[in-house]
């Protein structure tokens, strides 16, 4: 259940997008506390005179069981036992991220140069736990746009650790909490009520409507929301491009979990390795039963970055199938989140990753700054 919001979260629902005072007359809402918190709705963020601009739904809270059952077709190990989780409302992005959103964010490379050449906004002891990390230019984009660059493409390649910052960066400058999904928030928003293989049912001959993967798409990935939406509103929850979730993935499946029950992010698998980060949906490539709602795969750091010449390896950048086919999905709470715990959803968990971060800042492959909203006045100036 939702708690009561202090003062200070109701002056920002106030502020914040998504929040209506009033009960709407039409469309998708979600009820906070009998109302007397609002009525989340659906939202479009978009920043003047750059490219970000995409839509956030929201998402009615409720149980969910993770995984899959062994009687399921196309069920693998890592899929069980099965556990519950109870969540509360959310609001998920309608589509997957676009190139359009992440090349604005890639562009911030040469803004954080410029501006710290400029001693402008630098990072410092002080304000160093506000910074982000952002990419350096691609070293062989050919290879990644090899399956399109579209501006309504979904973004890929990008690291779990990128998909992070991006999700911080985007936080600084809308003064909103957008991070990524957990495992069982994905699972139950692309489930959108349903307990079959897919969010529509069983029936593979259905799936061309809601999924792109491997029986009807091109050579890459589709425009996002070229396929019907699921029930809550989401596209291409099922194939496309695989997505990150905050989750460890274990081959070895949910080990102890199953058959428990849990509430909120007590059922998250937060990261201690820097391989085998989790991601969800299956891609354009991927068969009928590997688009199925409890799909999961892990990262595997090593082959996903072979064709990287880099040394250290890039802690932003895959190089290698399947990773050109993994991209990312925004999330934002409905009750705001302490630091403590966007601290575990934006920020380096594993030493060997920071180690790389900052050897590739040390050597100037990498660009470090303070996302704040005025950093929008910068785009509109590069532009």
């Amino acid at each position: 259940m939702l708690t009561a919001p202090t003062e200070a979260q109701e002056t920002t629902a106030k502020e914040l997008p998504g929040i209506s005072r009033t009960k709407p007359e039409s469309g998708p809402f979600v009820t906070l506390l009998d109302g007397k918190g609002g009525y989340m709705v659906p939202y479009t963020e978009s920043l003047e005179r750059t490219n970000i601009k995409f839509e956030m739904i929201p998402v009615p809270g409720g149980s969910v069981e993770i995984g899959s059952p062994a009687s399921e077709a196309g069920h693998s190990e890592d899929e069980g036992p099965q556990f519950k989780v109870q969540l509360e409302p959310f609001w998920m992005a309608k589509t997957e991220l676009t190139w359009a959103e992440y090349q604005t964010f890639m562009r911030c490379y040469r803004v954080f140069k410029d501006l710290s050449s400029s001693g402008i906004r630098q990072v410092t002891e002080s304000n160093g736990v506000d910074a982000v990390t952002v990419p350096t230019p691609l070293y062989d984009p050919s290879h990644t746009y090899e399956h399109g660059d579209d501006p309504q493409q979904p973004a890929v390649t990008m690291t779990q650790y990128a998909a992070k910052q991006y999700t911080k960066w985007l936080s600084g400058l809308t003064g909103v909490q957008y991070r990524l999904p957990t495992e069982a928030e994905w699972e139950y928003a692309a489930r959108a009520g349903s307990k079959s293989a897919y969010c529509f049912g069983d029936k593979v001959e259905e799936l061309d409507k809601y999924a792109v993967y491997s029986e009807n798409a091109g050579m890459g990935s589709a425009k996002v929301g070229s396929k019907a939406p699921n029930a809550f509103g989401l596209h291409d929850m099922h194939g496309n491009v695989w997505e990150w979730t905050i989750d460890q993935f274990s081959s070895k499946g949910f080990g102890d979990l199953g058959g428990k029950s849990f509430a909120g992010l007590a059922g998250t698998h937060w990261p201690t390795e820097a391989d085998s980060r989790c991601v969800r949906g299956g891609g354009w490539q991927d068969s009928a039963e590997r688009v199925r709602s409890a799909v999961r795969m892990g990262s595997v750091d090593v082959e996903w970055k072979i064709e990287d010449p880099n040394v250290p390896l890039s802690p932003w950048w895959y190089t290698s199938d399947p990773a050109r086919m993994v991209g990312m999905r925004l999330v934002r709470s409905a009750t705001p989140l302490s630091k403590e715990v966007l601290t575990k959803f934006w920020e380096i968990d594993v030493e060997t990753i920071r180690e790389d971060v900052n050897a590739r800042l040390n050597e100037g492959r990498g660009a470090q700054g303070i996302s704040v909203p005025e950093l929008v006045k910068e785009f509109q100036r590069k532009k």
